[in-house]
């Protein structure tokens, strides 16, 4: 049992763990001890201290101290069974984000060599090759993904389990241009918007996370919610970073983060015709809630 445990926090070091939590320490010296303020009181002056060569940690301000498992005992309120178990599906979902991450990249990889997602993208009114490669945009044509991923290592029940391929052995994502989703620095989901006769929205069958981007869009005073991951693109485009969007058509408690906007009322923009996408552009400012931060909501079909 001791082994185990030991092998639990070499594999999930402390300061890594604290850091995808938005922790952030300095250094001490040349020494592998780092500071910052308290996660787990409210603090003004830095009295956290994390030793990364052993894995421990100790806040001057609480005089709370201790290993990786008493940090998740203390700020998540978990008994120590429950604090394990955290953990043990932090590992599990580190290992899919790492295969996420390949297949990101692998889509990436691509999106240039398929002229119809290009112009596809073009169309949509999305030029910005540096904003195109910030956002992480790849291309599925299908048929390869297996395949690529088999040469990795990757196994097939794997693939299964995270819903890249389906149960008759191809690609879930066809034709699509792929937005990878991240929450606290992994990739948790793959959105994919078909380019051609097939629905036009597929996710992986797993959690959302919360609103896009919301780890820096969140620090703005007035943010827009729109509905469309291609809306928001267009929009970051424009020099209007404060948009966000809640990858789907409704929002989820995870992603609902605090700013609910009062009376919204719906406003459309006539449907294109037949055969012809529509740009994404911008969007009605429906509903304002006054306050510490302020949310602007827009809405448009077919994004």
């Amino acid at each position: 049992m001791r082994e185990d445990l030991e092998q639990l926090k070499q594999r999930i070091p402390l300061l890594e763990y604290l850091q995808r939590r938005h922790w952030t320490g300095c250094r001490v010296a040349a020494r592998e001890e780092f500071v910052g303020l308290c996660p787990l009181h409210p603090d003004t002056r830095p009295s956290f201290y994390v030793n990364a060569r052993k894995n421990l940690f100790y806040c001057h301000g609480c005089q709370c101290g201790g290993d990786l498992i008493r940090f998740v005992e203390l700020s998540e309120h978990l008994s120590f069974r429950e604090s394990l178990a955290c953990l043990k599906q932090d590992l599990a979902l580190a290992a899919e984000s790492a295969l996420l991450t390949r297949t990101t990249a692998f889509f990436q990889m691509q999106l240039h060599r398929y002229s119809e997602a290009v112009e596809y993208l073009q169309n949509r009114g999305l030029q910005d090759p540096d904003l195109i490669a910030e956002l992480g945009l790849g291309y599925a044509p299908g048929g390869n993904l297996r395949r690529h991923l088999a040469d990795f290592g990757y196994s097939l029940d794997l693939l299964l389990r995270t819903g890249l391929i389906n149960h008759q052995g191809r690609d879930a994502f066809c034709r699509r241009v792929i937005f990878p989703c991240y929450q606290q620095g992994r990739v948790i989901n793959l959105y994919g918007r078909s380019i051609g006769a097939a629905f036009p929205h597929r996710l992986l069958p797993r959690s959302k996370g919360g609103l896009f981007a919301w780890d820096s869009v969140g620090a703005f005073s007035s943010v827009i919610l729109v509905e469309g991951l291609f809306d928001l693109a267009v929009l970051w485009q424009a020099g209007l970073r404060n948009t966000t969007c809640a990858i789907g058509t409704h929002l989820t408690a995870v992603q609902w983060p605090g700013c609910q906007p009062s009376r919204p009322t719906g406003c459309s923009p006539p449907r294109p015709p037949p055969g012809k996408c529509r740009p994404a552009g911008p969007h009605r400012r429906l509903a304002l809630r006054p306050g510490p931060q302020q949310l602007l909501c827009g809405r448009r079909h077919g994004v």
